[in-house]
C-alpha cells in the first residue's frame, strides 16, 4: 500500500482515510489519520510549569544546517525550521499508538519548547540518523527532531552548538503562495531563536486552520514565506490578529526577547 507523501495516510487511489496505513518501518493504527493528528494540534498545548530538575524540561530540538562556506539565506533556512516542525508535528509517527505519540503528546501537554542548533559537514550527517524530519527549502535545510527531556538528549545533537546559529540578513524575495509568517525585525533574534519562533507560528496556525484547510497546506510541504516585518508591516499584522484572522506567537522571555514579546505572528 502506498501513502501520501506528506500526511503518511493512503492515498485515495489505494484506500480510504481510515485504513490501516504501512511503511517500510512501521505499520499504523487504523485510528491513526491525518484528522486525528491535527485533533491534536487544534487541542493546543498544556502549559505545565518546568520541572524543578533542569534536566528533565522537555524541549523539541531543531538542527540548521549552516555550512562555515556559502552559508544558506536566513530567509530560506527559517522557512525550513517552520516547515520542518509543523512535518513533524503531523507526521504519521506522532499519531495514535505510533512511535513518537508518547514523546510528542508528552511534550505538547506541558510547556512548548524548542531550542535550536547549528550543524555542518559530518555532524550534519549524523544528526540524519535521530529521529526527525528534515525539509529542504531552496539551499537551506533544516531538521525538528522528536521532543524530549533535554538530560536525555541524544550525544549526536547534545554536542552540537547553540551558539553561533546566526546568519547576515538576506535580500528577502517577494511573498511566494502558502501563509506567511511576519518576524519582529525590531528584535533583532538571532537566526537561532528565530528557528523557534516560526516553529511555534507554524504550530499554531496548523492548530488554528480547519482540518480541510490544514491539509491543503500539508500537500504543498506546508510551504509559506518567513520574512522581516517593518513597523508598517507589523502594525498590519497585528491588526490581522485582532480581527481573528492571523495567530501571534508571544514568547515566555528565557532568552534574548523580554517576558511577553510577540515575536512572530502568522498569516494564512
Amino acid at each position: 500500500m502506498t501513502g501520501d507523501p506528506v500526511t503518511g495516510d493512503p492515498t485515495p487511489c489505494d484506500a480510504p482515510d481510515d485504513v490501516v496505513a504501512e511503511t517500510a518501518v512501521e505499520v499504523f493504527s487504523p485510528e491513526n489519520t491525518f484528522v486525528s493528528r491535527h485533533a491534536e494540534l487544534a487541542r493546543g498545548y498544556g502549559g505545565a510549569e518546568d520541572p524543578a530538575d533542569p534536566s528533565q524540561v522537555l524541549a523539541m530540538p531543531l538542527v540548521l544546517h549552516i555550512p562555515k562556506i556559502d552559508p544558506p539565506l536566513r530567509s530560506e533556512l527559517l522557512e525550513a525550521a517552520a516547515r520542518a516542525t509543523v512535518a513533524l508535528c503531523l507526521d504519521p509517527r506522532v499519531g495514535v499508538d505510533a512511535s513518537w505519540n508518547e514523546a510528542f503528546t508528552e511534550w505538547t501537554s506541558a510547556r512548548i519548547r524548542k531550542v535550536a542548533r547549528r550543524a555542518r559537514g559530518a555532524q550534519w550527517r549524523a544528526a540524519q540518523d535521530v529521529p526527525g524530519v528534515t525539509v529542504d527549502v531552496g539551499g537551506a535545510s533544516a531538521r525538528a527532531f522528536v521532543p524530549g527531556r533535554v538530560g536525555d538528549l541524544d550525544p549526536r545533537i547534545k554536542r552540537l552548538q547553540i551558539g553561533g546559529t546566526d546568519v547576515s540578513a538576506d535580500d528577502e524575495p517577494s511573498v511566494s503562495a502558502g501563509p506567511v509568517l511576519w518576524v519582529d525585525a525590531s528584535l533583532s533574534m538571532t537566526v537561532g531563536k528565530a528557528a523557534a519562533q516560526v516553529g511555534h507560528a507554524s504550530m499554531l496556525l496548523a492548530g488554528a486552520m480547519s482540518t480541510a484547510q490544514c491539509r491543503e497546506w500539508a500537500a504543498s510541504g506546508f510551504e509559506c514565506s518567513v520574512r522581516s516585518a517593518n513597523p508598517e508591516q507589523w502594525t498590519r499584522a497585528l491588526g490581522e490578529v485582532r480581527a481573528g484572522r492571523a495567530v501571534a506567537v508571544r514568547d515566555a522571555g528565557f532568552t534574548e526577547v523580554a517576558p511577553g514579546s510577540t515575536t512572530v505572528i502568522a498569516v494564512p
